[in-house]
């Protein structure tokens, strides 16, 4: 390991989230920033919603921004709606990230394989997408192998926290595994 345990935790403790411009202020996005338990900041990320920066023990900043990324779906829906009305778009973002080599990881606030296989997801019957739940699955599944994404279910509240914590842990394992 290139660092002391001391200097470890003195880069970790420097992380600060940041946020993609495109994520919509609100009363949730308050409660899950308020849940990070690190600073965030707002800034355009050319895929994901959110990725970190840290300071470098020379002070500097460094941004994991074009190596990891977190993209969060508020349910089922907004995520059937990404594989179908807006697959192009969608798809392009996680080509950027792949050409790049970065680790995605898909957060699907409220939801869970048992809700999504059954068809039964999403946060209002009234708004539930018609897409098939086996293309659904399908769909999930194929672009997990395609892109390498790390697919997670949580709660909403949970949703900050959980998105710190995979941050925390991607910068600590790359500043463990630097050279």
């Amino acid at each position: 390991m290139k660092y002391t345990p001391f200097e470890l935790e003195k880069m970790l403790e420097s992380m600060i989230i940041l946020v993609d411009t495109r994520e919509q202020p609100g009363k949730k996005f308050k409660r899950r920033t308020e849940t990070f338990g690190y600073p965030f900041e707002r800034r355009k990320l050319e895929f994901g919603d959110y990725s970190c920066a840290y300071k470098d023990l020379d002070g500097r900043e460094r941004s994991l921004a074009g190596k990891v990324a977190v993209e969060r779906k508020m349910d089922a829906n907004e995520l059937a709606m990404c594989f179908t009305k807006e697959r192009e778009r969608f798809e392009r973002e996680f080509q950027r990230s792949m050409e790049v080599g970065a680790r995605i990881y898909l957060i699907v606030e409220n939801e869970n394989w048992e809700k999504i296989l059954s068809g039964k997801y999403g946060s209002s019957a009234k708004y539930r997408s018609r897409l098939n739940p086996q293309a659904m699955k399908a769909s999930m599944l194929a672009w997990a192998c395609r892109y390498d994404i790390h697919t997670h279910f949580c709660k909403e509240e949970t949703t900050g926290a959980l998105i710190a914590d995979i941050l925390h842990y991607e910068l600590k394992e790359l500043l463990q595994n630097e050279e």
